[in-house]
């Protein structure tokens, strides 16, 4: 029986939208006729009374005659069954009092009839009809959704759903009643009860479910056996979702969550696009909002440019750098993948939200100073938000020479190229791996720094192998910015965890006290904008990063925020162990944001000033000279002695791992061969 009632649902909505409409409107008129014949029924309990064949013809074809083109006229053929609402029901109840009173109307015209027609059979005529008519709406409705099925019983799930995951909604505002819909429509998960502590709702039913409290959920699981915990809570601070999280993290539930109510808002994802925890709840720090003439100074109405814009920061700068209309906006990338990955977003959004703004997407390599040169003079680049860098810091210790001819020479190659072309702003996104350095990344990162904090006390530098070799008035104010690990960037650690959690784990961490600072990607990007507008010149800015996270810590709450426990000493009948791999080269326990005391507020409250020694550009272009000499001869030992010389703090740890000096050394290069 339930085979075949599923394939009368399946035959129904596969059928053509005419016949559907003509299957609706039928039952309409025969539900329009039942309700007339109950309106006499109800009002004199005589079922003989009503003659519809004889003196009441008229008034069993005057009644659909009425009623139907007042539901075709507000489109109650136009709706999809399976996605009726609360709208529709308005419609519905316009449609039917619409009716009723032209119905009355036509009574009133023909009261010598010669059988009596009680005045009140119109009221009864109404609201049976509205009952009936938007009864088997919500009931089809119901029906195609998967929710109740007529062979086991109206008021009990298809059998279907019976072996689906069951999930608890956080949140029974309009997310959680529309996340609701979505799951009951797609069936993947069985909606079983709604979590929420609002007084006025809390142990009633809404959508078929009961809301339970927070301090509830254990006799929510006992009853309903949910398995997971979807947050339906949008709107809510990320400080609140910080505080939900850490109490759901002592119940054997799987959580996860809806997009943030940005998200939503910009159409970018849908409620029902279910996610992991973002790890920035986890954290519970409430982004600043920027302060608009901070963030418009050196983009609205120019031409801007970000190199590595297919980057994880770079992306996202040029994301926000849109929202603040620059004319054009240049994407700086030599990744040709990540270029036309970010082309294709950005072109999508100029197109969706109307804006002006010219993207011109650039392959290209900061290696390359001609190349920079030419792009930077041929559209009068304004701003420029240098990006491109290679980040990861064991990567980078093992390719010494890329990490160099990459950070600092393609820094400096940018550098000089906006001089020579007139640019009038030139951001640096920096790391705190730039103080007090332990690896070859941290530290090329630092002498990045310090070749903008020496062309900017230059009024008019000689250029340090220029493109054309001449004099330039330096008219360009270099600014840098300094902050610690954004969530979500390539390589980042969080998507590792979730990886290694859903393969049974171990989730593996480098040491037990390892610690790092933490920021959303977006909070980051506007931070950098703010940053950039603010600096006089060679400044270098920090952002407040907040608390440092314990990596351990952080890999514990994933692991049970995905209804899993923690394999240890304590409970060595846990699912997943987090296991201690060692710190790999270069890796520092601690990271720091200053290199000394000396820091100053800014008008921003989460920007600083930091005040940090620097050479001279005579000093650093010896210097320079001589370490990239060093890179050419793939003499690593003189690279390291160069880069402790100019970086203060660097102290390396280890011996040199660069993959072609270990090789080198094992194997030497036959140089007659």
């Amino acid at each position: 029986m339930l085979r075949f009632a599923e394939s009368v649902r399946t035959w129904l909505v596969r059928l053509p939208r005419q016949q559907k409409r003509l299957i609706q409107l039928s039952a309409d008129v025969l539900l329009v006729w039942l309700a007339l014949w109950l309106a006499f029924f109800i009002r004199l309990g005589d079922p003989w009374f009503v003659d519809p064949f004889g003196g009441h013809a008229w008034l069993f074809v005057t009644a659909p005659l009425t009623a139907i083109p007042f539901f075709v006229r507000l489109g109650m053929y136009r709706a999809v069954m399976r996605y009726f609402g609360s709208d529709a029901l308005i419609t519905i109840a316009k449609a039917v009092t619409l009716s009723a009173l032209v119905l009355a109307l036509a009574v009133y015209w023909r009261s010598n009839e010669p059988k009596l027609i009680p005045r009140s059979m119109v009221f009864n005529y109404w609201w049976l009809s509205l009952m009936m008519i938007g009864g088997l709406r919500l009931a089809m409705r119901h029906y195609f959704m998967g929710g109740w099925f007529a062979p086991e019983g109206f008021f009990k799930y298809r059998s279907v759903d019976k072996g689906l995951p069951k999930v608890a909604i956080y949140g029974a505002g309009s997310a959680g009643n529309q996340l609701v819909a979505a799951l009951r429509m797609g069936r993947a998960m069985r909606p079983v009860a709604f979590i929420d502590d609002e007084p006025n709702i809390t142990n009633r039913m809404i959508s078929g479910l009961r809301v339970y409290t927070s301090s509830q959920i254990q006799q929510m699981i006992n009853e309903t056996g949910a398995e997971e915990v979807l947050l339906a809570i949008p709107s809510a601070s990320r400080g609140r979702r910080r505080e939900i999280l850490e109490d759901l993290e002592r119940y054997p539930l799987h959580v996860r969550s809806v997009p943030g109510f940005m998200d939503l808002a910009s159409g970018r994802v849908k409620v029902e696009d279910i996610q992991e925890v973002d790890i920035a709840d986890l954290l519970g720090r409430d982004a600043v909002t920027p302060q608009e003439a901070l963030f418009l100074k050196c983009i609205k109405d120019k031409i801007v440019m970000v190199t590595g814009a297919g980057g994880s920061i770079g992306s996202e700068l040029c994301r926000q750098i849109l929202t603040a209309q620059p004319r054009t906006l240049l994407l700086f990338e030599h990744s040709e993948y990540n270029l036309y990955s970010i082309q294709m977003e950005l072109e999508a959004r100029i197109e969706r939200e109307a804006l002006r703004t010219r993207l011109v997407p650039i392959l290209g390599s900061i290696r390359t100073s001609e190349r920079l040169l030419d792009v930077l003079r041929t559209w009068h680049v304004e701003t420029v938000y240098h990006a491109a860098a290679y980040k990861h810091v064991p990567m980078v210790e093992h390719n010494v020479a890329e990490g160099v001819l990459n950070n600092v020479l393609g820094t400096l190659n940018t550098a000089q190229a906006a001089v020579q072309a007139g640019v009038a702003n030139f951001v640096l996104i920096s790391t705190d791996k730039a103080v007090r350095p332990t690896n070859v990344m941290g530290s090329t990162k630092r002498l990045a720094e310090l070749v903008l904090q020496a062309l900017s006390q230059e009024a008019a530098p000689v250029l340090f192998g220029s493109a054309d070799g001449l004099h330039h008035v330096n008219k360009t104010r270099f600014t840098m910015v300094r902050f610690g690990n954004v969530l979500g960037s390539s390589g980042s650690v969080i998507p590792r965890f979730y990886q290694q959690i859903r393969n049974g784990g171990p989730v593996t961490v480098t040491h037990p006290n390892i610690t790092r600072y933490f920021m959303t990607i977006p909070e980051a990007a506007q931070l950098v904008i703010q940053a950039g507008s603010m600096g006089q010149g060679g400044d270098v800015f920090v952002l407040d990063m907040g608390q440092p996270v314990k990596i351990a810590d952080l890999a514990e709450k994933l692991i049970r925020l995905s209804g899993l426990s923690v394999c240890s000493e304590k409970n060595p009948t846990g699912d997943i162990a987090i296991e201690y791999t060692g710190l790999r080269p270069g890796e520092k326990l601690y990271e720091e944001l200053l290199i000394g005391d000396n820091v100053s507020p800014t008008e921003h409250p989460m920007i600083m000033r930091a005040s940090e020694e620097h050479f001279s550009w005579d000093v650093l272009k010896g210097l320079l000279g001589r370490l990239l000499e060093a890179v050419e001869k793939d003499d690593y030992p003189q690279v390291r002695l160069l880069l402790r010389e100019a970086v203060s703090g660097y102290v390396p740890e280890g011996e040199i791992v660069d993959w072609v000096y270990q090789q080198r050394r094992i194997q030497p290069l036959d140089l007659g061969s």
